[in-house]
């Protein structure tokens, strides 16, 4: 992305996956990122200066809208950030187009591996719900729906739904079964 058009062409893009607003989170901080790249493709005395002022964009939305999109990470078409807060993602990491990401997701590396290799690849069009942590050296395949407070360490393959195990119910501590309870205003 060297020319100006092409930067342009992005951003509006971007716009467009984030409800068309120029104020949303995710957008910056996709809009950052492509800033950013374009920043790199750029040359002589410009480019410190374009790279300060990526730097200075990246530092805003980590720290203001708590998503930590680093520059180095490979994002396809129409990413989309759906919501603020608790964003991590590796800086290696690949995503593939038209994936989304809610809040609380983290897309990091696992183990004492080499950090850098230890990132995980996203096809195209996966789904990531509030919560869901993605770990290591995997792949996600294409179409693949993660579900809220998943962890996923393992690949997945395309065209699958990862889930959570459902929730145990325990009565607490000096609590009586719901069965054995009368309702008060019943009697």
């Amino acid at each position: 992305m060297k020319d100006g058009s092409a930067l342009r062409a992005a951003l509006e893009e971007a716009r467009r996956c984030h409800g068309d607003s120029w104020f949303a989170p995710g957008f910056a901080a996709v809009a950052v990122h492509h800033f950013a790249s374009w920043a790199e493709a750029q040359s002589g005395p410009v480019r410190p200066v374009l790279r300060r002022a990526a730097r200075a964009g990246y530092l805003f939305v980590r720290n203001i809208y708590s998503i930590d999109l680093p520059t180095t990470v490979k994002i396809g078409r129409r990413f989309r950030i759906a919501h603020a807060g608790g964003v991590i993602i590796h800086p290696d990491a690949v995503f593939g187009d038209d994936c989304v990401l809610r809040q609380n997701v983290t897309i990091g590396a696992a183990g004492n591996g080499d950090f850098h290799s230890n990132h995980p690849t996203l096809g195209d069009r996966v789904d990531i719900g509030a919560g869901a942590v993605v770990m290591g050296r995997i792949t996600v395949g294409d179409d693949v729906t993660i579900g809220p407070n998943a962890v996923v360490m393992n690949d997945v393959a395309a065209g699958t739904m990862v889930i959570s195990p459902q929730p145990r119910r325990m009565l607490r501590p000096g609590a009586r079964p719901a069965a054995a309870q009368q309702d008060p205003a019943g009697d």
